[in-house]
């Protein structure tokens, strides 16, 4: 009877045990199959090189693990870079892989001196790398699939070596490791178990289970343990686990995987991280938070030398090595995380909801290009930092709350697109986007818009003034708004007498700003601003020609296109293509606007220049950037915000600084936004050649005395070689230089 009572208990606990196994499984199979190869994944631009392009060494390496290459002594397969001194040589991927050198000069500032193909001796007159992945768009996480086999040994070996040693030698239990922790659970006064944990039971407990810490909890992790070990081979199980570790949190993100870490942590691809750097990645998992190399750098570096010594132990490594990777520094990325764009990815998500709702939510394999270039990203990161940390010193001593923020948004003017997006000082400290966001008054930003509409009206007019040469008083000037008297000054209070257009442009001379826009209408003004459908409505009050209404700096750089496409604005573009399940999606651009005439926009850009090589944009040139350009420095009412506007025929970039809160900055645009400015511009089109301004038909030129606006005699000291529009030329001479 005995025997038949416990054959039936053991009968109905081999039934229960079945039903555990084939509902674990089931559970194991659609948690588990496949599910990070569905992530959304969103790319950058392809990064291009070329001869005389302004890169150096260390800035080709980074491009190369933006795209996974690997580093390597010798290269001998696609993917694969190795990099000396002054030479990187490169074998790119796809059917037509080719082994490049590339060639460096020296000097303070290098560029590419020589870009040949080594299998041929021929240079190559420009080479296109990948795109890079900016992310994969996981709620609240980042993370990159990476299959096993990309994964470096040493990194494999760091993670086995302390959390599971014995890995691939136990059934997803491991009863020798967890000898020691039973017998302290049966015996000591721990409220819940210790140790024992093996990589298996680990990916169960983070994937299925609650965070209680029980017997029964316990039992059911070591059961589903078992399963899973039955559904997966080892090395599935570990691919696994290395993608989906968590370790740490930067921001809103938590970090996932190791690859991903490599990312943050030290700005490289996993493959290319050494021995120091794995150790570092895998002593992190035992206590994210507390072992975070950002947070608790000594804890890191400890916790990376217990790794060291336990892959010593387990025979990964000599002593040696070890030893040598002992002494090496943390040696952390700084701003990894807003160097891959964060804001911008931001933005794209945003953009891609909007017009493809639930695309990114779907359980499809969907991959976003966008029109992002990564170096052009980090060389603006770089300005806005170091930018930031000179108005810091600039304003140590005053009483302010909080810190000052910047947006920069940079974009190829021609087409619209953003190459470079930044939203503010630190995204893992906050991650509202300044860029897009904040509408702030565009001040002294809006004045080119005044004269434009002036020139604009002229032409419809037939009239032959107003032109860059009109002579106005620059003097303290009551307006009347409505029928209250509007009495506003020059910044600083400082006032020239008669001026040129051209001359008050580039000093930002209000009250000559406000002289054209009421003899050319403010309606007319605010008319313009409405067909360049950028900001906020612009009021028909004397206040429209300083900027009075808002726009954000993603608003003022589309407005902005129209100086370099002839009139047209060009709607601002971040997306290239959408490929959904390996099928392209269909992209619709917003259509461009012609708002005014190509050649009144010509006369307002030719005014621009003056604004850099003269104005208040002058700053620009004595720091370093050479090139032509045209822009427009903005200060607003109570220096409450800070604004640079500046661009060439191929690069358009709006810098703002001001504080979240609208107190005043107490910086003028010159001051605060402009050093940001020439320091991106500066960087971003090193090694470019001087490229000068399209001039359209119906545009003249004429040697100008400034001092009278007309044409220059030859005893003229002072010369000006001015555009006008056909017809509008002056045709009398200066006379008081003639004796």
């Amino acid at each position: 009877m005995v025997i038949f009572v416990c054959g039936g208990i053991a009968a109905v606990g081999l039934l229960f045990a079945g039903y555990l196994w084939s509902t674990y499984a089931t559970q194991v199979d659609a948690r588990l199959g496949g599910e990070q190869r569905v992530i959304p994944r969103i790319f950058g631009r392809p990064f291009e090189l070329r001869p005389n392009q302004a890169l150096t060494p260390a800035q080709l390496e980074q491009r190369l693990n933006d795209v996974g290459y690997a580093s390597r002594t010798v290269v001998e397969k696609p993917g694969e870079f190795s990099i000396g001194s002054s030479v990187v040589v490169l074998r790119t991927r796809g059917d037509e892989a080719t082994t490049a050198r590339v060639e460096f000069s020296k000097g303070k500032v290098p560029v590419i001196a020589k870009l040949i193909n080594q299998e041929t001796g021929r240079s190559i007159a420009r080479l296109t790398l990948e795109a890079p992945m900016l992310t994969a768009i996981a709620t609240g996480e980042k993370r990159r699939y990476t299959p096993l086999e990309t994964i470096p040994g040493r990194v494999r070996q760091a993670v086995l070596a302390i959390e599971d040693r014995r890995f691939y030698d136990h059934p997803g239990v491991d009863v020798i490791r967890s000898g020691g922790a039973v017998l302290t659970n049966l015996f000591g006064d721990k409220e819940y178990l210790v140790g024992g944990s093996t990589i298996t039971q680990q990916i169960v407990k983070n994937t299925f289970l609650t965070p209680e810490k029980t017997m029964r909890r316990k039992v059911q992790e070591q059961f589903m343990s078992l399963v899973l070990e039955s559904r997966f081979t080892k090395d599935q199980i570990l691919e696994l686990y290395l993608n989906d570790v968590v370790l740490g949190q930067r921001g809103p993100f938590a970090i996932h995987g190791v690859a991903e870490a490599a990312r943050i942590f030290f700005g490289k691809d996993v493959r290319n991280i050494t021995l120091a750097e794995a150790a570092t990645i895998a002593g992190v998992i035992q206590s994210p938070s507390r072992l975070s190399p950002f947070r608790n750098p000594e804890r890191a570096l400890e916790r990376r030398n217990v790794v060291l010594g336990a892959m010593v132990e387990a025979a990964y490594v000599t002593e040696a090595a070890a030893a040598a990777a002992r002494r090496a520094p943390l040696g952390l990325a700084a701003r990894a995380l807003e160097n891959e764009a964060p804001y911008f990815v931001d933005y794209v998500s945003q953009l891609v909801d909007e017009r493809y709702a639930g695309l990114l939510q779907k359980g499809a394999a969907v991959d976003v290009f966008t029109t992002i270039d990564l170096h052009l990203q980090r060389v603006a990161q770089e300005a806005v930092a170091d930018g930031l940390a000179q108005v810091d010193k600039q304003l140590a001593g005053r009483r302010r709350k909080g810190q000052a923020q910047a947006a920069l948004v940079a974009v190829d003017p021609r087409t619209g697109e953003i190459l470079a997006m930044v939203g503010g000082r630190a995204y893992n400290v906050s991650q509202y986007n300044r860029a897009v966001t904040t509408r702030r008054q565009p001040g002294s930003v809006f004045k080119p818009f005044v004269y434009l509409a002036a020139f604009e009206r002229m032409f419809a007019e037939g009239a032959s003034e107003p032109t860059p040469a009109t002579l106005v008083m620059d003097e303290p000037t009551i307006f009347m708004d409505g029928d209250q008297p509007y009495e506003p000054g020059n910044y600083q209070n400082e006032y020239d007498g008669m001026i040129s257009l051209r001359r008050a442009l580039a000093r930002s001379r209000n009250i000559v700003a406000i002289k054209v826009a009421e003899q050319t209408g403010y309606e007319q003004v605010a008319a313009l601003w409405t067909r360049i459908g950028a900001g906020t409505t612009a009021k028909a009050y004397p206040s429209i020609a300083l900027g009075v209404f808002e726009a954000s700096p993603v608003e003022i750089a589309t407005a902005y296109t129209l100086f370099s496409n002839g009139g047209t604005v060009r709607p601002l573009r971040a997306l290239t293509r959408i490929v959904e399940d390996g099928k392209p999606r269909q992209l619709t651009a917003g259509p461009s606007r012609t708002v005014a005439r190509a050649d009144t926009a010509y006369l307002v850009t030719n005014m621009m220049r003056a604004v850099m090589n003269e104005g208040t944009g002058a700053g620009a040139r004595s720091n370093g950037f050479q090139l032509d350009a045209a822009g427009k420095s903005g200060t607003t009412n109570d220096l409450r915000d800070a604004w640079f506007v500046g661009f060439t025929p191929e690069l358009l970039t709006v810098v703002w600084v001001g504080f979240d809160d609208n107190q005043p900055i107490g910086l003028g645009g010159s001051q605060a936004a402009l050093p940001i400015w020439t320091a991106f511009m500066r960087n971003a089109l090193a090694g470019r050649g001087n490229v000068g301004f399209s001039v359209p038909d119906g545009v003249d030129f004429a040697e100008i005395d400034p001092d009278t606006g007309l044409l220059a005699g030859p005893l003229c000291l002072k010369k000006v070689r001015e555009a006008f529009l056909t017809g509008t030329v002056p045709v009398a001479f200066c006379d008081q230089h003639d004796h």
